[in-house]
């Protein structure tokens, strides 16, 4: 497995096991299991999945040590601000059964509970997410879904920039403003949902494509996200899938061919606004 280096010098997989709507039970256990026999060391998890019990339970199964594997969580949304997240995080520790994680995340910038708020909320929660860090209990601090206005309201009280941040990227739904926004700021950029949530398999470009590089449709989303400098999050309960979803570092395609995916503008719908979402 290939790494990236984040802003604070921590090495990342390149690629993470997405667990969004993986169930909190054996078949989750299994999904878990079936990534790390294939090669992953990366699991992405979240308290809003509620499954992180599943994750930490394959984790131990697996026999792989602890420190090789890189586990990601979220701060659910009802839980900001300072106490209810020093609170919540020590439930996500209990949950995995771990004592630290390698990387935790505000899950949603604006959540309807604190919508009139939302800046002094999220300073909050960060200095909970500083002190976390600092103790070593979090080896690194990022966010997810946030815009460039989140962010910067985010750093006017912040001592430590987000490592990353977790957003909706995939072929269609590009984020162009963001994503240059965040790589000058030196935030890697984590693509979830990298196959447009099954969404792209109906898109005749991508039948294509894949038929050109005698790839999956799947692999050729991975390999655009890699080679666009994001880290995919992709996720499946299918052994064979989750192996063939890794198996993308023998090919490249051709700058051609990244435009074209890239500009297949809104051919699985649009990430939704943060600041309208009612969650």
């Amino acid at each position: 497995m290939e790494f990236y280096t984040l802003s604070n010098n921590v090495k990342i997989p390149v690629i993470g096991f997405g667990t969004w709507q993986t169930p909190n039970d054996d078949t989750g256990v299994n999904a878990v299991l079936s990534a790390l026999k294939a090669g992953y060391r990366h699991i992405d998890t979240a308290q809003g999945y509620g499954n992180e019990s599943a994750v930490g339970k394959a984790v131990k199964l697996s026999g792989i040590p602890r420190g090789d594997i890189f586990i990601t969580s979220k701060l659910t949304n009802s839980m900001h601000g300072y106490d209810n997240t020093m609170t919540s995080f020590e439930q996500t520790l209990r949950d995995l059964g771990t004592d630290y994680v390698d990387m935790f995340l505000i899950h949603w910038p604006n959540p309807l509970q604190y919508r009139e708020t939302w800046q002094q909320t999220n300073a909050e929660t960060w200095k909970a997410f500083e002190e976390l860090y600092e103790a070593g209990k979090i080896r690194a601090i990022g966010i997810s879904n946030f815009r460039r206005h989140h962010i910067d309201e985010l750093m006017k009280t912040a001592k430590i920039p987000p490592a990353v941040n977790q957003i909706r990227l995939c072929p269609g739904d590009t984020q162009d403003e963001l994503v240059a926004y965040c790589k000058e700021h030196d935030i890697l950029l984590e693509a979830y949902s990298p196959l447009g949530t099954g969404k792209i398999f109906s898109v005749p470009q991508m039948r294509e494509t894949a038929e050109k590089y005698g790839k999956s449709i799947a692999q050729i989303c991975i390999r655009w996200s890699l080679q666009n400098g994001f880290l995919p999050l992709p996720k499946s309960v299918n052994s064979d899938r989750i192996t063939e979803n890794l198996d993308v570092f023998g090919f490249e395609l051709s700058d051609e061919d990244m435009k074209m995916i890239a500009g297949l503008t809104g051919c699985v719908g649009f990430s939704n606004d943060p600041d309208k979402t009612n969650w």
